[in-house]
């Protein structure tokens, strides 16, 4: 007499039979990354932020990361971009660092996020990276001296950024082709490392005359 064999229901969180096919390293999150690149933004801010009342108080203070004509803390922070939104911007980084710690720290201890709150997370990085990016050219070519700290917020929002556009692209929660997919998978270092290259590079060429002089 045959037996009919009843299959259990998979349950709910149960890692499918696709899930398990797909390498350990396409799967797995970036958290480590995002609490070490979130801790690094949280600190710069905060020592950016305490520097700005400190300034507040005293006009002359000068910041200790105030080191040269170039790498001025302090022209930077007396600069109308050092308060985009109407206060100070590192009290914008020590909420958004902040969370991102949350975040790593959560994948940590075994959490897994749905696919809408890592396109959620995107987004929220994707805007980071933007106005990073108009505070570097700010700084750059309108304020015409560099923050050491900031510098560090731009590196870290830059990392972060990269680490979840890949994790995103691998698991599929951002759709990509095949090739694309394929790419981060395998060369998921090569896209920040270009990024910090291409802003160390303009950084060098705006002012080569100081650093050869």
């Amino acid at each position: 007499m045959a037996t009919k064999t009843v299959g259990l229901p998979r349950q709910q969180g149960a890692p499918s039979r696709r899930d398990e096919d797909e390498p350990e390293s396409g799967r797995r999150p970036p958290a480590w990354l995002l609490v070490l690149t979130g801790a690094a933004g949280v600190l710069a801010s905060w020592v950016i932020t305490l520097d700005k009342f400190l300034l507040l108080e005293d006009p002359d203070f000068k910041p200790a990361c105030s080191l040269n004509p170039v790498v001025s803390c302090g022209s930077v922070m007396k600069s109308d971009q050092a308060a985009a939104f109407g206060f100070p911007n590192p009290l914008l980084g020590l909420v958004a660092f902040g969370a991102v710690v949350c975040v790593g720290a959560g994948l940590l201890a075994g959490a897994r996020y749905r696919g809408w709150f890592w396109l959620g997370l995107h987004a929220g990085m994707l805007f980071g990276v933007g106005f990073c990016t108009w505070l570097m050219v700010q700084s750059l070519y309108e304020i015409n001296a560099l923050c050491l700290w900031c510098c560090l917020t731009w590196t870290a929002t830059l990392l972060m950024f990269w680490a979840v556009t890949a994790h995103n692209v691998r698991t599929g929660a951002l759709p990509a082709p095949g090739p694309v997919r394929t790419f981060f998978a395998e060369f998921g270092w090569a896209p920040p490392a270009l990024h910090i290259g291409v802003i160390g590079m303009l950084i060098l060429t705006r002012w080569w005359e100081f650093w050869t002089g």
